[in-house]
């Protein structure tokens, strides 16, 4: 007897990855209340996993907590990173994997005795332990696994809107799992040297494994080795990320994709296009060409995190507030103990940047509403905009850096100094050639400031959403932007920490904040005409620019 819509009946995981029968990594627009393919292969995973997770049998285990999210690459359908499946169902890293990070983490004598070697004649000497992966420990995984993946670096930095559609793509990732490795050896070995072995794993873990470590996926849930030096303590407020089913996320990876971004306006302001997407790839990694490592991968452990919502009916949007320690690790060596004190100091230079002139994640070139512009949602729904960020108590000393309006310019001449002496590092000649919209450097970019008394005195805000001077107005336009057009104004109002000199000294917020206006002009007569405003208004005074 015939089955009727057998071709529909073949389950997603053994569908070809072409339009008509299944593409994971594609969001379809026309599908509104509809799954999409990527959710619907989910939803057949999850039916036939086993409530219990495959066990190690007689074998040294141990268990870890992902901060974020975990992504292996099965490399089964062809555009689309999805997990490798295991037994009962269960995604699992491959011990293949596990030996390859464990082996980066030893030294040569480890290397040897662990996972052994291949001689000249290539004989093969086999180490004494076995790797046996890693499962998660239960069904928490099941959750949020469809993963979004929405590239913004040419339509934040480079080109704007012009002819540029941006697209989201789907990847499949495990949400914050605890997951159970396993470990054996051929000889019998003493608890000492176990010991030593999982302190080898634990470095390698710290380093992040799977997929995309640099973006943030697959590092512990505590803080690890290979820091380029103690992380920054920062909280901060904002709009969160929507997942394919609408529930919102509060996603690391953003600190990571602000600083790359503002890497690429910093090297674009010091030599051309091409050198620059090269230089920082080499930091943070890229696929240009046959693909880049980059030197830094991230990591955030939070310490607090508040989810919710803000808004009503279709203005409604998932929101976070959140405390955490963000850490930037080194992936391999450096050639000398120079390149990497210039590296510190020009990552050091990058995250105090981020947090002076605007901030992470969605929204980040607007300062947040709901603080510094209540009466915008009186009365009428609105959208969320802008974030706040700021840096904790345990950060003051060191991250702060800026303190008073003098001090705007000195830092960047200083970020521009730093960020010239690594480049040279690479023999990279200088030039202005660079023609990004947001390439930083003289003629290009201008900072105004002032000094607000409060919350309440937040005064370029208002000029947002109305007239400036008279009937002058730059709501709309290109220079603040519109709905699913990138503006070329951020606006930040950054808390002033003040100095209490005495016998040791003590840092504390007094209430203020640094007013910052940094624009990219374009040659419209309304950015023309806002610019003689700030010039003549006397309340900014240009600082940088």
């Amino acid at each position: 007897m015939p089955v009727a819509d057998r071709l529909n009946k073949i389950p997603m995981a053994f569908r070809a990855q072409v339009q008509g029968r299944c593409q994971l990594q594609r969001i379809d627009p026309d599908r509104r209340g509809r799954p999409q393919d990527a959710e619907l292969w989910v939803q057949e995973l999850i039916k036939e996993v086993y409530p219990e997770p495959p066990q190690f049998e007689n074998l040294r285990t141990r268990t870890y907590q992902i901060s974020w999210r975990f992504i292996t690459n099965s490399g089964q359908d062809e555009g689309i990173i999805r997990p490798v499946i295991g037994a009962r169902g269960y995604p699992f890293y491959p011990g293949s994997s596990m030996k390859g990070a464990f082996r980066k983490a030893c030294n040569e004598e480890q290397k040897l005795r662990y996972c052994g070697s291949s001689t000249k004649s290539r004989d093969l000497h086999p180490g004494i332990l076995r790797f046996h992966g890693g499962y998660p420990t239960g069904l928490d995984w099941t959750k949020r696994l469809v993963d979004i993946v929405h590239p913004q670096q040419e339509r934040q930095v480079m080109i704007g809107n012009q002819g540029l559609h941006s697209s989201a793509f789907v990847q499949i990732s495990l949400y914050r799992p605890e997951l159970r490795f396993a470990i054996s050896s051929r000889e019998n070995l003493s608890e000492e040297e176990w010991e030593t072995i999982w302190q080898i794993w634990e470095k390698a873990f710290s380093m992040g494994i799977g997929c995309r470590v640099s973006a943030g996926y697959g590092h512990p849930s505590s803080l690890g080795g290979g820091q380029l030096y103690s992380p920054h303590h920062i909280k901060g407020r904002g709009m969160a990320s929507k997942l394919l089913s609408g529930e919102g996320e509060f996603r690391p990876n953003m600190f990571r994709a602000g600083i790359r971004g503002h890497a690429m306006r910093i090297f674009g302001g010091l030599t051309d296009e091409r050198t620059a997407t090269r230089e920082v790839e080499r930091l943070f990694g890229g696929v240009t060409g046959h693909g880049t490592v980059g030197l830094l991968a991230m990591n955030f452990v939070i310490d607090r995190l508040v989810e919710g919502t803000f808004g009503n009916h279709s203005w409604r949007v998932p929101t976070y507030e959140v405390e955490g320690k963000l850490e930037w690790i080194l992936t391999r060596p450096l050639a000398n103990e120079d390149h990497l004190k210039i590296l510190r100091n020009l990552i050091l230079h990058l995250n105090m940047f981020a947090m002076i002139f605007g901030g992470f994640g969605k929204s980040w070139r607007r300062a947040d509403h709901r603080l510094f512009y209540p009466d915008y949602y009186q009365g009428n729904n609105k959208p969320l905009i802008g974030c706040h960020w700021q840096w904790m108590p345990s950060s003051f000393a060191r991250d702060v850096g800026v303190r008073r309006l003098e001090s705007v310019p000195k830092f960047l001449d200083s970020l521009q100094k730093v960020a010239g002496e690594w480049l040279q590092l690479h023999g990279v000649q200088f030039s202005n050639q660079c023609r990004w919209r947001e390439a930083w450097r003289v003629g290009n970019v201008q900072v105004w400031g002032r000094l607000a008394d409060g919350k309440d005195d937040a005064i370029t805000i208002e000029w947002l959403h109305g007239n400036y001077s008279n009937r002058k107005s730059i709501k709309g336009t290109s220079i603040t932007g519109s709905m699913g057009q990138i503006g070329r104004l951020w606006h930040r109002m950054y808390p002033v920490v003040e100095v209490i000199e005495g016998e040791r000294k003590h840092y504390r917020p007094n209430g203020k904040y640094l007013e910052l206006i940094t624009i990219f002009p374009d040659q419209s007569s309304t950015c023309r005409d806002f610019l003689y405003f700030l010039k003549d208004g006397g309340e900014f005074r240009k600082l940088w620019g």
